[in-house]
């Protein structure tokens, strides 16, 4: 609290206050004082609200502060919640109301002066429906409406063009130096004339220099012409190229492909783009909308101050505190089944993310291959305009035709084994078929068998046997039989068993070449990788450093550029300044009293006549005031005497008539809380 009226303090002393207060004499301030202090920072912020309070009923200056803090959208602090208790506080003058009030005022005050000028023109006034039934009202309601979207537009540009940066002592520099270049020009022109006055025909000299002048101009701005024209066809070309590039590829692509990999291609490409669009940009869009929630949500809050954050902050610190506590008791908690499904949670989680960053690594290299098919254009553009570009020939011929060849005869090696790597998957994997259906069908036929002979299984045969030998003197020639005949099916199923055995071993070998041969190609696969990102990472540095190479390219050319249209400015106001000088040479040797008086020289002579007659009158109207100058003093302090009499008055009046209201209002305010 203590720091909050320092800093009013400091405030109400600076401009445009100046109220020359310090911490005791603000504190010891009366109610009707400090509500008058709170009514001239209102005042300054907007000045439809700078009057004197004791000239009002209190009523109507609470009503009239309301409005303008709800308008600057003031919030009453957390300790006062009860509204009609911050507006009774409002008019009382209380100094647990006013003190926030003005702190948060006086904190912002240039914002708030903008918000109070915007809101005289932006609140918009709300006009019943039954009356915008009307045409005539709804067509000016709607009049008015446009009018405020064009008022807001307006404001904007305005601000733009506050920021922007240009500066009025900046142009007046610029104005005073081109006065000054005018002025040397003059004389240069002058000396120039006197000069060539004294040649024969300078006169037609000038004229052939003027259209010579205009000749050069027209061949500059024939030339610029021409430069746009060639830049417009070598983009045409650009897009032509790109076409036609476009065109080979969708040909290529159909003649290799069939329609089982266009397909395949489309349905990546589908499923690909329903990711984005049901999963990733949804999450991504609403996890923004949150981020903007909490922001617009701060930006609405009042500020805070340092007690605000650390009461915050130690909130947080608690409520972490809590969360580990939790944690840990979950921790001790420990139960198996939990274990899974956090086990299976967490799997599920990795792949989720594991498929995210795949598929941005998608759309980056999407994105990249964009980029790079547009730079080859550029280059192979750039290439094609070239003239006299570089062509192999002789040796150096042969040796690109025969590397062409060895890579050629390595790539069809390669494409041969990988053939007959497929083909080979292609029969594994349907061997693997047919052993799956295969050992299905005995399943099926063992379990047949079992169900007819009344055995379910090795676990229900030792229970049938424990309960026979339990039983065993009442169905000794039971027992006997079922043993012989669990017997004669034990061996049969032995006998199956070992068979399948026997069938399944060459397979078996099989898969394990074939693991062995997997896990040589994952490591191929692993290598080339290793060196596909090396390659990648050498690229990226080649093309950080063309764009930084295009980047100052660019830039010089904006300077060049503004060179040019700077210069050309300079020359423009020199021919211009050159004309004007050569019509008022013209005017003033011209033996034509019109012309004559029309020359600036002339006219100046004629203002400075006419002003120093206006000294002469002035000097004598001085002359008069220093003679009436002491009679009209002492009558002015008569008058000021008798207006500060009269001012004393009028406060002793009003200030014993506020008083006697503020009692009734606090006598109004008691019997309310009485009643309730």
């Amino acid at each position: 609290m203590s720091d909050q009226i320092q800093f009013i303090v400091e405030k109400l002393n600076q401009e445009p206050f100046r109220k020359n207060y310090n911490l005791i004499t603000f504190d010891s301030l009366e109610s009707v004082q400090l509500l008058q202090l709170l009514n001239d920072v209102l005042g300054e912020i907007d000045p439809k609200h700078a009057v004197d309070i004791r000239e009002e009923l209190p009523e109507q200056t609470g009503k009239r502060m309301l409005s303008l803090l709800g308008i600057l959208k003031y919030k009453p602090p957390g300790s006062i919640s009860d509204l009609s208790a911050f507006r009774q506080g409002l008019v009382t003058g209380s100094k647990s109301v006013i003190h926030p009030v003005l702190h948060w005022l006086l904190q912002r005050t240039n914002e708030l002066k903008k918000r109070a000028y915007l809101a005289r023109f932006l609140v918009k006034l709300e006009v019943p429906a039954e009356f915008l039934q009307d045409d005539t009202v709804a067509d000016i309601n709607k009049q008015y409406e446009e009018l405020m979207e064009a008022f807001k537009n307006l404001h904007k540009e305005c601000e733009q063009l506050k920021t922007s940066g240009l500066s009025t002592a900046e142009i007046k520099r610029d104005i005073s130096a081109m006065e000054e270049e005018k002025d040397q020009l003059v004389k240069r022109v002058e000396r120039l004339k006197k000069r060539v006055e004294t040649v024969q025909n300078h006169q037609r000299m000038l004229e052939i220099a003027r259209q010579l002048r205009l000749e050069k101009e027209r061949e500059e701005s024939l030339a610029q012409q021409k430069q746009e024209q060639k830049n417009q066809l070598f983009h045409a070309e650009q897009r032509l190229q790109r076409a036609q590039l476009q065109l080979k590829e969708m040909h290529h692509a159909v003649v290799d492909s069939k329609p089982e990999s266009l397909m395949k291609k489309l349905e990546e490409e589908i499923n690909f783009n329903s990711y984005l669009v049901t999963e990733k940009i949804p999450r991504e869009l609403e996890s923004k909308k949150n981020s903007t929630y909490f922001l617009q949500k701060v930006v609405s809050e009042p500020a805070m101050s340092q007690s605000d954050l650390s009461v915050i902050e130690i909130k947080i610190n608690e409520v972490n505190a809590q969360i580990n506590q939790l944690i840990e008791k979950k921790m001790m908690k420990y139960e198996p089944i939990d274990s899974k499904f956090s086990m299976y949670r967490q799997q599920a989680s990795i792949i989720s993310r594991k498929k995210e960053a795949k598929a941005e690594e998608l759309q980056a290299a999407r994105e990249e291959l964009s980029g790079t098919e547009r730079q080859m254009l550029n280059k192979s553009s750039q290439a094609h305009e070239l003239e006299g570009s570089e062509v192999l020939k002789g040796d150096e011929l042969k040796h690109y035709v025969n590397k062409l060849r060895s890579k050629n005869t390595v790539y069809k090696k390669k494409r041969l084994e990988i053939a007959e790597i497929t083909a080979e998957y292609g029969i594994l994997q349907r061997t693997e078929e047919l052993l799956k259906q295969r050992h299905e069908a005995i399943q099926q036929q063992l379990q047949a068998i079992e169900d007819k002979k009344g055995i379910s299984g090795y676990s229900y045969t030792q229970e049938e046997l424990e309960r026979v030998s339990a039983v065993k003197s009442e169905m000794d020639e039971m027992k006997g039989r079922t043993l012989d005949d669990m017997s004669e099916m034990v061996k049969k199923l032995n006998a199956m068993v070992a068979e399948k055995k026997a069938s399944l071993a060459p397979v078996i070998k099989e898969l394990r070449q074939l693991r062995q041969m997997c896990q040589e190609l994952t490591q191929e696969r692993d290598e080339k990788k290793i060196q596909y990102d090396s390659c990648a990472a050498g690229l990226e540095s080649n093309r950080s450093t063309l764009e930084q190479e295009v980047k100052g390219l660019l830039e010089e050319c904006v300077q060049e550029e503004s060179n040019y249209h700077y210069i050309n400015c300079m020359k423009r106001n020199l021919e211009i300044q050159l004309e004007r000088a050569k019509e008022e040479m013209k005017a003033y040797v011209s033996p034509d009293p019109q012309k004559r008086r029309k020359a600036i020289r002339e006219q100046y002579t004629r203002m400075i006549l006419e002003q120093e007659n206006l000294g002469k009158k002035l000097r004598e109207k001085q002359k008069v005031v220093r003679e009436s100058h002491g009679p009209n003093m002492k009558q002015m302090k008569m008058w000021q005497d008798f207006e500060q009499l009269m001012e004393c008055k009028r406060e002793c009046f009003l200030k014993q008539q506020n008083q006697t209201a503020i009692g009734q209002v606090i006598q109004e305010g008691g019997k309310d809380r009485l009643v309730l």
